[in-house]
């Protein structure tokens, strides 16, 4: 510990949630070793406009807790230890107990309808093609792949969609950081099984990249995803996510639709036969996987550059 002590104005930006992230955490950790400006932290946050609130929350802890003259200690029933005390079962239980609490943590998304809708996508896309005997699972599953991680980044983060959302808020690692966390989640699950449903799928024709190219909407993917990102800083996650995958999804699908190709184009396969020839306009070559590397990496830039804006979840 050093002789260097907080001065007023920055601990007030602080209990007030006005100091920039990364400030915020350096001062968080003076205060870990500095009794007198934690002190001096309680009793601004105290006075500031939270203080009743801390207070009566104080209370509630206090009063739930039991006293022990009115709760003793439970004594320990006589006789043998049961058999389930087993050291096995206690291991098992304390894993799942973690991996729980790991899932829990790494956003709402991943324990709510989103995972469901993710399984949805992929299974009913492999039930189209073998159950169903149609050729066109393939570029369906290849122009909705590239926004399931979409969705799933506006389920992840806000005030809408996270139910311990107040409680982050108020913590200085409630921004960027948390942000990519639950989106490295996101894309940590459904990527690979999106992609693997991809490779199961049969062949659509030639016009449609083959196997290997099934993992050709992972670079788009990701350039959407941080598209959204980049464009929650302004929005928020929701509105961003609505623009960027309508965008996209108007952007397949409105020259598909106002084709006037050769075809049968009343019928569903001429459509699935020019929605194929589009997502090979978007994915297949180089220059397009290079664009979409492109816009990502300008999207990361734009994230990095306006990191602060995410600070306060109460513009997410």
């Amino acid at each position: 510990m050093t002789g260097w002590h907080a001065g007023d104005d920055l601990v007030a930006r602080y209990t007030d949630g006005t100091l920039p992230e990364p400030d915020a955490w350096s001062l968080e950790k003076h205060l870990e070793g500095c009794g007198s400006c934690a002190a001096r932290a309680s009793r601004a946050a105290r006075a500031g406009a939270a203080g009743p609130v801390l207070a009566r929350v104080r209370a509630a802890v206090l009063d739930s807790v039991p006293h022990p003259a009115r709760s003793p200690l439970p004594t320990p029933p006589l006789g043998p230890p049961a058999v389930s005390t087993s050291t096995v079962p206690w291991r098992a239980r304390a894993a799942g107990g973690r991996l729980g609490r790991i899932v829990w943590a790494a956003g709402p998304a991943l324990r709510g309808a989103w995972t469901g809708a993710l399984l949805l996508v992929a299974v009913g896309a492999l039930a189209l093609a073998y159950g169903g005997g149609s050729a066109g699972a393939r570029p369906l599953l290849l122009a909705v792949a590239p926004v399931v991680p979409v969705a799933g980044v506006a389920l992840s983060y806000g005030r809408y969609a996270d139910p311990l959302y107040e409680l982050v808020a108020t913590s200085p690692s409630g921004g960027l950081r948390l942000l990519l966390t639950r989106t490295a989640a996101v894309l940590a699950v459904s990527m690979p099984l999106l992609t693997a449903s991809g490779l199961l799928l049969p062949a659509a024709g030639p016009r449609l990249p083959q196997v290997p190219m099934a993992a050709a909407w992972l670079l788009p993917g990701l350039a959407l995803t941080l598209a959204t990102l980049a464009l929650s800083g302004y929005t928020g996650c929701r509105t961003g996510s609505a623009v960027v995958g309508g965008g996209w999804l108007l952007a397949l699908t409105a020259p598909v639709l106002a084709s006037d190709g050769p075809g049968p184009t009343a019928t569903g396969s001429g459509l699935t036969d020019r929605l194929a020839q589009q997502l090979s306009l978007y994915f297949t070559g180089a220059p397009a996987q290079w664009g979409w590397a492109a816009g990502a990496a300008l999207c990361a830039l734009l994230l990095a550059a306006r990191r602060t804006a995410y600070d306060r979840l109460e513009t997410m």
